[in-house]
């Protein structure tokens, strides 16, 4: 099962590719797309499609998760947001990738085994679970990676209630 997870930003948008193969998960890849401060937002929009829409095509995964965050500190921060995410939806949804959201404490959750853990204990846990303690890791890519085995862990978990209670 190859699995694409993102980290949405209005700047910063983190993504991380995992391939889970008899209970062994491998890092394909994992990086940011950075949309420019200078850009205007239809632009900014534009960039994080195509970004993803290249990872789609590059890496093609069966399954794509994505960070649902259920707040903002400000409204205009959560309506960039959303249409930050609109952009990925329409990138996923043309490649016809089943999307699956998890919000901030069901990723925090699946990774630490706390959902208010914070995002350096995350890192840590990413880096471990994965073995990438040697590999420099930017945050938003580490959430990425998060996402993705959240995503693992959830749809491993689903499977197992299927075959033992039917």
């Amino acid at each position: 099962m190859r699995v694409l997870g993102i980290d949405p930003g209005s700047e910063v948008t983190g993504y991380g590719v995992l391939e889970e193969n008899e209970n062994n998960i491998q890092v394909l890849t994992h990086g940011i797309l950075r949309a420019g401060t200078k850009r205007s937002l239809p632009d900014k929009l534009n960039k994080i499609r195509l970004g993803i829409s290249s990872i789609l095509d590059q890496y093609s995964p069966e399954e794509v998760a994505i960070e649902n965050p259920f707040y903002a500190r400000n409204i205009k921060t959560a309506i960039t947001l959303g249409q930050v995410r609109g952009a990925i939806l329409v990138a996923v949804a043309s490649h016809g990738c089943p999307l699956y959201e998890y919000s901030p404490r069901e990723i925090k959750k699946a990774v630490t085994g706390y959902g208010q853990a914070e995002k350096s204990q995350v890192m840590a846990m990413v880096k471990a679970l994965l073995h990438m303690e040697e590999t420099d890791l930017e945050p938003d890519a580490s959430d990425a990676l998060a996402v993705a085995f959240c995503h693992l862990s959830h749809r491993q978990t689903k499977l197992n209630l299927e075959k033992n209670c039917p």
